[in-house]
């Protein structure tokens, strides 16, 4: 499911910017204190969540962590606001290892040129991240995804589609390399 929204509200530039400050601020400075403000923005974080430097969200409201979470350097979660609809958040289970640069884009645009120049309309769609999932470095996993447990995905993979469980996909568009 998909849900349009506008980001170009005065309110959601504003939740924006103030989300942006709190990730610059924590990227130039990841102390404890700045950790924890940034675990406050979060819908839902767990216990032993550890982020690195350089994490980038847009809204952070609809990012839901699960215990014992690595995310490492530069990680970008482009996330909706705040939706009447929890499953279209961002959701990490417990025990996932983000690599670094890795984008996860909830958030997309029109298809057709004449809609991006006169609507600009944003989409969120939610990504699902089961339990013990490893994204390698500088993945990137698209809206509507939804990746089983205990799967690994390949250095450098674009996820456009679900992952079963127990899988290794790799490549681009990420295909099922073999059983885990």
């Amino acid at each position: 499911m998909k849900i349009r929204f506008d980001s170009i509200s005065p309110r959601l530039i504003s939740q924006r910017n103030a989300v942006h400050d709190l990730c610059r601020q924590f990227s130039r400075s990841p102390s404890k204190g700045n950790l924890k403000r940034l675990k406050a923005l979060f819908a839902a974080c767990g216990e032993s969540v550890f982020i690195e430097a350089g994490f980038h969200a847009d809204y952070a409201q609809s990012i839901h962590l699960g215990d014992r979470v690595y995310i490492n350097i530069n990680c970008t979660i482009l996330d909706g606001p705040e939706m009447a609809d929890p499953s279209l958040a961002v959701h990490i289970g417990n025990d996932c290892l983000i690599g670094p640069n890795v984008q996860l884009l909830a958030v997309s645009h029109d298809m057709q040129a004449d809609l991006r120049q006169t609507k600009k309309h944003n989409y969120v769609e939610a990504i699902h991240l089961s339990n013990n999932v490893w994204l390698g470095a500088g993945v990137i996993v698209l809206g509507g995804v939804h990746i089983g447990e205990n799967s690994v995905i390949g250095a450098g993979s674009i996820v456009t589609k679900n992952v079963d469980a127990n899988s290794f996909y790799a490549g681009n568009p990420a295909k099922r390399i073999r059983s885990l």
